[in-house]
């Protein structure tokens, strides 16, 4: 997949020099724009995790900076992006206590994919999510109501309460915070050496 660098918005970016590599050069695979990106205030606080693609385009806006490269990079028409692994934004954000939406997805990351009842890991796709106090017995479908669960346990647990059917939450289910984030930038951070020094401390 190649970046055409003058579609952005019509903009004509200035590029820093660590973006730039000279020569010709193959370009990374498809999965390059889909990688994960730390993303750190500008105090290096660690604040968020976006795609390569994201990271990019902010740069290329000159909102944030390169801080370490992940080895790939992309050819544009006269120069080869290299694709960050690290960026750092220009302007000190302040962040909301808050800013995750309620979704499948960020629920079974709180929960890092495990079944909250037996405590097995499963692909996202082996997973459902259970309500703690089911939606009949007045349940909502909030942080604190809902848990990742696999399918099993899911249809033992049924209509029942924790109580009633023995079957309490390995944690206490709980909204994003602060610590949560960035426990699962750690997790992330296992697999990408560059990010340890700025998670890790």
């Amino acid at each position: 997949m190649s970046l055409r660098l003058h579609n952005f918005a019509g903009m004509r970016p200035h590029l820093p020099a660590s973006m730039l590599a000279s020569g010709m050069h193959q370009e990374g695979d498809g999965h390059a724009l889909h990688q994960p990106v730390l993303v750190l205030n500008a105090s290096y606080e660690p604040i968020n995790v976006c795609a390569a693609r994201r990271a990019i385009v902010l740069v290329l806006k000159g909102v944030a900076m390169t801080e370490e490269e992940n080895g790939h990079f992309l050819h544009a028409a006269r120069v080869a992006v290299r694709v960050p692994s690290v960026i750092r934004l220009l302007e000190y954000r302040r962040i909301p206590h808050q800013s995750r939406a309620l979704s499948r997805k960020n629920i079974l990351l709180r929960d890092r994919n495990t079944c909250q009842y037996c405590s097995t890991a499963l692909p996202s796709g082996e997973l459902t999510l259970d309500h703690v106090i089911p939606r009949s017995r007045g349940g909502l479908s909030t942080w604190e109501n809902l848990v990742a669960c696999c399918h099993l346990c899911n249809r033992r647990k049924g209509n029942q309460l924790p109580h009633e059917a023995n079957m309490k939450p390995a944690r206490e289910p709980r909204s994003f915070n602060l610590h949560t984030s960035r426990h699962i930038m750690r997790l992330m951070g296992h697999s990408d050496d560059k990010w340890r020094k700025y998670l890790f401390y």
